[in-house]
């Protein structure tokens, strides 16, 4: 038990190194740190399972920072708890270029940071996958080698935006009991008092979706523990609201808006100082203080040697699995595997929609990947991401293998996220082109942070159908493609798709978007290749007979269009080749003599999307020809929207035939 008073001073500590460091960076926000100060004292004091020496033990517990502008609060506690990364020099750097400590907690700048935050609610939902994932892995391994909790310090704005809607209700429904947020309910917001935007009861908002709820006085440590430990005996998923006090010792602004996302300045901290009965000079903790925060940081490390020689004990063909899955690495016989389908291919050339064909290349894949975690936001049969091995995840059963993530995509791009942070599962999700607009802001962090998530997006053009603009997607493969750090893959026939599994499934270090067809296409690649072609992200698939005058580009469903616009120029003495660009990313890393040989000198050059032209001239040039779309589709049978809009080998081949005739 720590006393009142010395919890006081630990307290303090956190509110006088985050409101000493965004002082000094003259930028951040100290006034939810020094709030939640109380709460995330007895949180890493009495109950979070983590070893700051051993920061990446597998069964630690998880703790996110929501609320991401808090970000003092979080480096705060990692230099007090001894994470050698995060050294004082670090707190002084505070939101300076190179520094770990950035604006917002940024995950792989220092140990202890378990996902990047900013964007409110993005955390809470990767709460929820990395509560998930370590449901799944419980499942699978026991309690003896998976058996933690997922913490996560939520504010009023993560609870406001409307991911948080859909990550409460997935938590809820799942009964995800491992999982404990508190919400630092200080009822401020940038604008002012929260009551000028919002009266949600958040208690019954969640107990209506199947939590367990709870409330207590977040400055009494007593009162948060008795909370958390209840918690903790759960068998939901638990909301703790912590009344506190914005900028908690700040003498003219706590408890307003001032105190959100600007320094105090000195007069305002001398006067916390005094009111507090703090000291010490800046950056400068008491050795008592920090003591006893170096103390808390190795509670656990007795937990974790005995859980290291739980696994050390453990039967050898189960360890060795559940460390090469917490590494990351694919199982041996992976790429074997994928190359024996190939040879199927090329020997049964079936014709089919590219959704389809991943379904198919998913069944050999999930067959020698254990740990691939399938899902959809309610179109399983129209993305075909459900294969025989992936038995559904449901409440109490987490031995499955496949996420109804109903109509949730944001939560479910989210969550995804957290699964991947967590580590032990590789997640994929199915959901409709047109939708990733409802996943970006989850698409965009996975980028960032450059972590393995995989997004099946089908229903990928015009060639939907009678769905009309309104599901028919436009500008998005372009959306996509100008992410940095986001793998985009348009597969034109089953080889290629399973090659993009295959790139997808191998690219630890960033998320991949699979795009696929719902109309059916031919098999193109008619012959074996132990390379992996789309590897190359473009690569010639028909050449020329002779000197190419013109060089076809195109992806997807259209490179069948430019197999055929070939023939039909061929007939009139126009030789010409197709290159196929399956990926614009990976042909962009390639070697600059590589990417202009598959370009070539052609004197015309013409690129055949169902889509826009954005980033297409960087393969044709701005003078290149473009067949595609110019504006929105329209609903009608996919065979009528193709000749309608212009995307045919005709008018491939005709616009070629203007070009070299108006060159004389």
């Amino acid at each position: 038990m720590i006393s009142r008073e010395k919890h006081d001073r630990m307290a303090n500590a956190i509110r006088f190194l985050s409101m000493d460091a965004v002082e000094k960076a003259n930028s951040g926000h100290p006034g939810m740190p020094m709030g939640a100060a109380d709460v995330a004292t007895v949180l890493f004091t009495r109950f979070l399972k983590h070893d700051p020496k051993n920061p990446s033990w597998p069964d630690r517990d998880r703790f996110v920072l929501s609320a991401g502008h808090g970000s003092m609060l979080l480096y705060s506690l990692l230099y007090l708890t001894g994470y050698e990364e995060m050294t004082i020099d670090e707190i002084k750097n505070f939101r300076q270029l190179g520094s770990k400590t950035a604006g917002h907690p940024e995950y792989g700048h220092a140990a202890g940071i378990e996902t990047t935050t900013g964007p409110l609610g993005q955390g809470f939902a990767n709460g929820v996958g990395m509560a998930l994932a370590e449901r799944i892995l419980n499942a699978q391994f026991g309690d003896e080698i998976v058996d933690h909790h997922t913490y996560v310090l939520a504010g009023d704005g993560c609870l406001m935006e409307g991911i948080s809607q859909e990550a409460l209700t997935l938590a809820g429904h799942l009964k995800l009991n491992k999982l404990i947020v508190l919400f630092d309910d200080n009822g401020i917001s940038i604008d002012g008092p929260l009551s000028l935007t919002d009266s949600t009861n958040q208690l019954q908002r969640f107990g209506a979706s199947g939590w367990n709820t709870a409330s207590c006085d977040g400055h009494d440590p007593e009162a948060i523990a008795s909370a958390l430990e209840a918690a903790r005996n759960s068998d939901l998923p638990t909301l703790i609201a912590c009344k506190t006090t914005i900028g908690f010792g700040a003498p003219t602004r706590a408890g307003t808006a001032k105190a959100h996302g600007a320094p105090l300045g000195a007069e305002e901290i001398a006067g916390a100082r005094k009111a507090l009965g703090w000291d010490a000079d800046p950056f400068s903790i008491p050795s008592d203080v920090l003591d006893a925060w170096r103390l808390a940081g190795l509670s656990s490390t007795k937990t974790r040697k005995a859980w290291e020689k739980r696994l050390a004990d453990a039967d050898q063909n189960k360890r060795g699995e559940f460390d090469r899955r917490m590494r990351g690495d694919l199982p041996a016989g992976f790429d074997d595997a994928i190359s024996g389908y190939k040879r199927k291919l090329a020997e049964e050339q079936p014709t089919t929609a590219t959704r389809k064909a991943s379904e198919m290349v998913l069944e050999v894949i999930n067959g020698i990947v254990p740990e691939t975690i399938g899902g959809s936001a309610d179109l399983s049969g129209s993305n075909n991401t459900k294969t025989s091995q992936t038995a559904p995840i449901v409440a109490g059963d987490y031995s499955g293998r496949y996420i109804h993530y109903g109509i949730r995509e944001h939560a479910m791009a989210a969550a995804m996220n957290g699964m991947a942070l967590h580590g032990g599962v590789l997640p994929y999700s199915g959901g409709f082109l047109i939708f990733s607009d409802y996943c970006r802001p989850a698409i965009r962090l996975a980028a960032l942070m450059g972590i393995r998530v995989i997004h099946v997006l089908t229903h990928d053009s015009i060639g939907l159908g009678e769905d009309g603009p309104t599901h028919q997607p436009v500008e998005h493969m372009a959306a996509l493609r100008a992410m940095p750090n986001l793998a985009t893959y348009r597969p034109a026939d089953v080889t290629e798709t399973a090659e993009c599994w295959q790139l997808a499934l191998e690219d630890a270090k960033r998320p991949s978007a699979i795009a696929l067809t719902r109309q059916n296409l031919p098999s193109l690649r008619t012959k074996y290749t132990e390379k992996n072609m789309c590897g190359w992200g473009g690569y010639e698939i028909a050449g020329a007979e002779g000197e190419a005058a013109v060089s076809l580009f195109a992806s997807g469903s259209e490179l069948e269009i430019a197999l055929k616009a070939r023939e039909l120029l061929a007939d009139d003495g126009i030789s010409a080749r197709v290159v196929s660009m399956p990926s614009f990313e990976r042909f962009s890393e390639q070697s600059a003599e590589y990417r202009q040989s598959m370009i070539g000198d052609a004197q015309v050059k013409v690129a055949i999307e169902a889509g826009v032209r954005q980033g297409w001239d960087a393969i044709i040039g701005p003078d290149g020809i473009f067949i595609g779309m110019k504006g929105f589709g329209a609903s009608a049978p996919y065979q009528e929207l193709y000749k309608h809009f212009g995307i045919t080998a005709e008018a491939a081949a005709d616009a070629v035939k203007k070009r070299i005739q108006a060159a004389g």
